[in-house]
């Protein structure tokens, strides 16, 4: 029992002498989707995209604008044309939708690599500014705000990175 006791007080005075460990890392956080959609250089990126898109959209409804035109088309000559005839332009129509189909296909697809190659260079050219201003504020991490519940107001360094970025 007396070595029970010995043993615990050792343990007792041993975990006592441990120090605590305390963080001195700075760490901050940045909403990206506000420096985009906020910044000089962003808006500059979205616009480009959203014209991209809206030209394609266009393109598009006037395709499908001449694709009812000729549905309408054949239907009203449905009782008018032979069986083979109509099976004909039928088969016609069909393979214009199906082309229609592979374009609104790619463009998607070039739209999506558009917006991603737009904003990779974006970000190339905005990660000099956050790494010299990181260094500048003595900085260790930077979190995007998405990644994060909650944090103290004064860690958010967004509009300060707007402001740089917009001179």
């Amino acid at each position: 029992m007396r070595s029970y006791k010995k043993i615990f007080l050792i343990l007792f005075i041993f975990f006592l002498k441990i120090p605590t460990a305390y963080s001195v890392n700075n760490i901050a956080y940045i909403d990206m989707e506000f420096i985009i959609k906020n910044s000089n250089m962003g808006k500059i990126v979205l616009n480009k995209i959203k014209n991209k898109n809206n030209e394609n959209l266009e393109k598009l409804k006037q395709k499908e604008s001449e694709l009812k035109t000729k549905e309408d088309n054949i239907k009203s000559k449905k009782n008018i044309l032979s069986k083979e005839e109509l099976d004909k332009e039928i088969i016609e129509l069909n393979k214009l939708l199906n082309k229609l189909r592979e374009e609104k296909n790619t463009m998607v697809k070039e739209i999506s690599l558009m917006k991603d190659r737009e904003l990779n260079n974006f970000y190339k050219e905005l990660n000099p500014i956050i790494q010299s201003y990181m260094e500048e504020k003595n900085i260790d991490i930077l979190l995007d705000r998405k990644n994060i519940f909650i944090g103290k107001s004064n860690s958010n360094i967004t509009e300060s990175i707007l402001k740089i970025i917009n001179k």
